[in-house]
């Protein structure tokens, strides 16, 4: 069995998939491909990948569904591909749990610098793991991140990776103010590459699903022209 990292590709067109694989293979990966959304999900199973490389438009499921599909079981890095620059897409694939996007037609040492950035992060997720209690209690909310679990006013609610990581981290260092550009190099794991939009979007849904939150004392705050911080009035 190799010990190479193995990263998943999943796209159509296979003079894309023949040039990523190169820069990858010349990278050290290892890369197993798949050209339609239902083999993507087999051989997603049979790889155990480190990362998912998925293009949105695909025969058979498209990838916006292979993507909540894998999220039922798994945390694995996935990095979307699409060739329409469409905020849309863009922010339909982060709210189901999608790690970042590239847009086509892309540099690929752009790609590999983003797969490199977001599987730098592995290690760190392995050594919290072994932490025997990370949970943060304010009224009305616990947050795991070893666990990946949030509870709101007695209730389980459901997130996405990264959401619940923003939250994480915004709520570890109550009223501290943090940029968009410190989020995504602290949380997503890389500065330039990202853009700022994908924060306010994971700041919009974490809104939405703790909602009335000020009652209990904290809340996920604007800090106007700068950007967000977990304002917390102990009582």
């Amino acid at each position: 069995m190799s010990d190479k990292q193995q990263i998943l590709l999943v796209d159509d067109d296979p003079n894309i998939s023949h040039l990523v694989r190169l820069y990858l293979e010349k990278e050290g990966f290892g890369v197993t491909e798949a050209a339609r959304g239902d083999t993507a999900l087999e051989a997603f199973k049979r790889s155990a990948p480190a990362l998912v490389l998925l293009d949105v438009m695909l025969p058979g499921i498209d990838g916006l569904q292979v993507l909540k599909e894998i999220r039922k079981t798994s945390k694995v890095p996935v990095i979307m591909l699409t060739a329409r620059d469409e905020t849309f897409d863009k922010v339909l694939g982060l709210e189901l749990g999608a790690d970042d996007y590239i847009t086509k037609p892309f540099e690929n040492k752009e790609m590999i610098a983003r797969v490199k950035a977001v599987l730098r992060r592995a290690p760190e997720e392995k050594e919290k793991a072994d932490e025997t209690d990370d949970t943060l209690r304010f009224p009305e909310l616990t947050v795991s991140l070893t666990r990946y679990e949030v509870t709101y006013e007695g209730h389980a609610v459901e997130m996405p990776p990264k959401e619940l990581e923003v939250l994480y981290y915004l709520a570890a260092h109550p009223n501290m103010v943090f940029t968009r550009e410190q989020l995504l190099e602290r949380v997503w794991g890389f500065d330039f590459f990202g853009d700022s939009r994908t924060v306010d979007v994971h700041i919009k849904r974490l809104r939405e699903k703790l909602p009335d939150c000020e009652k209990h004392g904290w809340e996920i705050h604007t800090v106007w022209r700068v950007g967000y911080k977990f304002e917390y009035k102990a009582a």
